[in-house]
């Protein structure tokens, strides 16, 4: 089940007591957890699904955590290193390539915790508000608004709102978005459905926000 504000992480550690705790401990925070082992493991992961932050280790089997960071930043997904070596060349690097923060190994869980969610806080402005073109979204409250105007939506539509306003400007494809869907509410989301409550959304916004089909590829929320 995915928390209200629909956040995802992508963990990706090699270490199976490391993971496991940090999953438990995520997961009692109702974040929304994809566990990768590996590098290989990774880049599936973000082909399949979408993300809202990466925790990476640098030591992998197949390669450095370095390895990832492009394909991370081409998603625009913020991320935090994790890495036993403490030293100032790899601490330099990790905030050149883009990291948000970097965490020495061993570390306190809640520690951790603390500096992923300031992460999160600055990604989001420290607000519980999200906009997307002339669309406001108070998360806070689950309410969304069209130029001052109240919307009515559905559950599903809402969180697709959600999805949509937290990737703005992305490519997302039909099947990243119908694999938030299906966490958020537990249930199954057809493939045709998705089609139905996407033109059913476009309806409730109006002019207010454009959700753009990507022939072959998906759907984008432009913000303009």
């Amino acid at each position: 089940m995915l928390p209200e504000n629909n956040c995802r992480i992508l963990l990706v550690e090699d270490d199976t007591m490391i993971a496991s705790g940090l999953v438990y401990a995520l997961e009692n925070e109702k974040f929304a957890v994809i566990h990768a082992k590996d590098l290989s493991s990774a880049r599936h992961a973000l082909g399949e699904g979408i993300f809202d932050l990466a925790i990476l280790d640098l030591g992998l089997p197949d390669g450095s955590g370095f390895d990832l960071v492009g394909a991370l930043k081409a998603k625009d997904i913020p991320l935090l290193f994790l890495t036993a070596v403490d030293d100032e060349g790899n601490l330099i690097k990790a905030f050149a390539g883009g990291a948000e923060d970097y965490v020495t190994k061993p570390f306190r869980i809640g520690e951790l915790l603390a500096r992923l969610k300031a992460v999160l806080r600055r990604r989001t402005g420290q607000s519980n508000h999200l906009t997307m073109s002339g669309v406001t979204i108070q998360t806070g409250e689950g309410k969304a608004f069209a130029g001052g105007i109240p919307l009515d939506l559905t559950a599903l539509e809402y969180r697709l709102l959600l999805i949509f306003a937290n990737h703005k400007g992305q490519i997302l494809s039909r099947g990243q978005i119908l694999s938030v869907l299906w966490d958020s509410e537990g249930i199954f989301v057809e493939d045709n459905t998705l089609t139905v409550y996407i033109k059913r959304l476009r309806e409730k916004l109006g002019a207010a926000a454009e959700i753009e089909t990507v022939r072959g590829m998906g759907y984008r929320a432009n913000d303009r």
